[in-house]
């Protein structure tokens, strides 16, 4: 059976139901370098294991707390939300926290898993977090602290006093949030114990010896675009899986099956940011987190909107690719891009093109993205110095927005000369608002002229109703939105962290 795509010829064997066996050859003949592995090796708590024969989309949760009997990592919402299954995931990169009931086994190949058994020490000495949770009384019922516990210990371990935004992703009902700030502030001068500071290079030699490419029956794992396209062309009804913090909840919430699956994790050139002088190129596997800390400098306002992103464990293992391929008219990523005036860099084989990134949303859920073609890089302006980015929901941390809005307007001579303003939430799609960006091009950019171009919101939007938002909530705001960054790039302070009553 011969598939042809672009001039390339893979072989692949027929599909067998249930396991879906399929083995991509080089068209030189001879197995491509990162299609075929078997196992699943990683170290748990400082013990190297593998895992054969598990079903690719088993969730680590499931099978710490069935196969591992380490019940200590709790299941709560299940779908990354709560924070009480958070675990400690360390590579080269470093320690993070990530939520296990949507982490995927083959996500943690040639990694370093600790959970909340493995914070103390080999002779039962306490982790410096976990004593200050004693000694600050941070725990009443018991069922969040452990995910607490491993969330302040991936920010002991990293360094970081962002108390508040490093546990944001850990939800308590009992004791309440003070005593756990408490206990965290009073861990920072501690020192990290040596039992969590294995030595990495020895673990990978280790468990990577002999093992390579398919991850289990059904899934592949490349390691290089190249084999990416080449097997995503071959097998266009795949399903990609990067962070899994949305394809997660196919799993845990609507029970898919899904098969056969590529996991990206190993495609280290889709991890990249690439400064290319005047624009920036993000590859579409830079983590929300690598993001986050790459705007900061640049486009402090986009940073500002990513630090909102979902939690800590989310940001930790969602890509901006994953982001804006999801399509989701309400994903806080696609409303700034459009704004700073992104480039999409797609690949099917070996074809590559680019485009707008507001031309690949072309309905809901529906983008210019043919069978096998993913997402490899977006790329973006430098400097952007007007870009602002506002993010309206019910909560502050860890919400989705009801309304995003992305202001990136061009003044010069006192007269606007080009006006990028973008939404989510608005419309089935993220929306450039054209006909309020040709109704302030032109004018003098005065207060009286953003006032006067606030109705013609109204010519590009006509938002739905849901549970986060009526209509009228949603285009009331945004035409607020828009005077809001007059007075922003007045001077005014305008956040929600700077007005006080």
């Amino acid at each position: 059976m011969k598939h042809k795509e672009y001039g390339r010829v893979a072989r692949f064997t027929p599909h067998r139901a249930g396991t879906r066996w399929l083995a991509v050859i080089a068209s030189n003949g001879e197995k491509a370098a990162g299609f075929h592995m078997s196992d699943i090796a990683f170290h748990l708590n400082g013990t190297p294991v593998r895992v054969s024969g598990a079903s690719p989309t088993r969730t680590l949760l499931d099978w710490l707390r069935e196969d591992r009997g380490l019940t200590g990592t709790k299941e709560g919402c299940n779908e990354g939300d709560c924070g009480a299954c958070t675990v400690m995931v360390s590579d080269e990169a470093g320690p993070r926290a990530l939520n296990a009931c949507i982490l995927f086994l083959p996500q943690l190949h040639g990694k370093s898993l600790h959970t909340v058994e493995g914070m103390s020490g080999p002779d039962g000495e306490m982790h410096p977090v976990q004593r200050a949770m004693v000694d600050h009384h941070g725990s009443q019922c018991g069922f969040c602290t452990p995910g607490f516990i491993v969330s302040m210990a991936v920010g002991h371990a990293t360094g970081r006093t962002d108390h508040d935004d490093m546990l944001a992703g850990n939800l308590c009902r009992c004791t309440g949030y003070a005593p756990i700030i408490r206990a965290a502030k009073a861990a920072e001068a501690a020192p990290v114990p040596l039992w969590m500071k294995a030595p990495l290079p020895s673990f990978q030699t280790e468990i990577s010896s002999g093992v390579r490419g398919q991850t289990a029956p059904g899934a592949f794992s490349p390691r290089s675009t190249d084999e990416l396209a080449q097997i995503y062309a071959a097998m266009p009804e795949a399903t990609l899986i990067a962070g899994a913090t949305d394809v997660g909840l196919w799993v845990t919430k609507e029970l898919r099956a899904l098969d056969p699956v590529i996991f990206l994790c190993g495609v280290k050139d889709l991890q990249q940011i690439e400064d290319q002088g005047q624009h920036i190129r993000i590859g579409a596997g830079v983590t929300i987190s690598d993001l986050w800390d790459a705007m900061k400098p640049l486009h402090p306002s986009f940073a500002e909107l990513l630090r909102r992103y979902s939690s800590v464990q989310v940001r930790n293992a969602a890509t901006i690719g994953g982001n804006i391929a999801n399509g989701s008219p309400i994903g806080d990523g696609p409303p700034a891009l459009i704004a700073l005036g992104a480039r999409l860099h797609l690949r099917h084989g070996d074809a590559r093109r680019d485009m707008a990134l507001e031309d690949f949303f072309l309905d809901y859920r529906k983008q210019d993205r043919m069978p096998g073609e993913f997402v490899a890089a977006v790329t973006i302006p430098r400097a952007a110095p007007a870009l602002r980015c506002y993010k309206l929901s019910k909560r502050f941390d860890q919400d989705i927005s009801a309304v995003c809005g992305c202001f990136n307007v061009t003044v010069a001579d006192g007269v606007v000369t080009s006006a990028r303003i973008a939404f989510g939430g608005m419309a089935g799609i993220p929306k450039r608002a054209a006909a309020v960006e040709a109704a302030l091009t032109g004018k003098p950019w005065r207060l009286d002229t953003v006032q006067a171009a606030v109705p013609a919101m109204t010519q590009d939007f006509s938002p739905l109703s849901d549970m986060r938002a009526s209509a009228g909530y949603r285009l009331e705001t945004a035409q607020n939105l828009l005077i809001r960054y007059w007075h922003d790039l007045a001077g005014a302070p305008v956040s929600v962290l700077e007005v006080r009553a």
